[in-house]
């Protein structure tokens, strides 16, 4: 048997779901920014007009990291993409392959939905999380910037 399985989360997994993407605020130093609820993050994922997707890492019987997902489109390819919002592993649990093992396999998603692209945002100051993208053979735009509008 593995050290870990890679499978997609399900409405019971939601609550410890959400302490993992609580652990992810906490590491990027944005605990603040946490304003949501499991219970809304559940009727996202799992409600009648779910618009995003999570898949878990398990342990040792633990739940140990998350990915978390959603559809985007590209124009210049008339494709969709994914746009992978969180990758995250317990400190822990790193250096075991699981974050790996969860990117590759939204990768594969992507693959076998016809997607032309995985795009993801990395923070500025974190060059493990750079280094594993580079390692992964993916590229750091540099001349891309995020904007975003919160009150509309």
């Amino acid at each position: 048997m593995p050290p870990f399985i890679i499978r997609p989360a399900t409405r019971d997994d939601v609550p410890v779901l959400f302490e993992l993407i609580k652990a992810l605020a906490e590491y990027e130093k944005l605990s603040h920014a946490v304003t949501g609820s499991a219970e809304v993050l559940a009727e996202h994922l799992f409600g009648e007009r779910p618009c995003a997707e999570a898949i878990l890492a398990e342990s040792d019987g633990q739940k140990v990291g998350y990915a978390l997902f959603f559809y985007n489109y590209s124009t210049f390819l008339t494709k969709p993409g994914i746009y992978l919002e969180d990758l995250f592993v317990l400190s822990d649990y790193r250096g075991r392959g699981i974050g790996k093992a969860l990117i590759t396999y939204v990768f594969q998603l992507a693959k076998e939905r016809g997607c032309g692209r995985v795009e993801w945002s990395v923070l500025d100051w974190n060059e493990p999380a750079q280094e594993f993208y580079r390692h992964l053979g993916a590229d750091i735009l540099p001349d891309w910037r995020i904007c975003r509008l919160t009150e509309f």
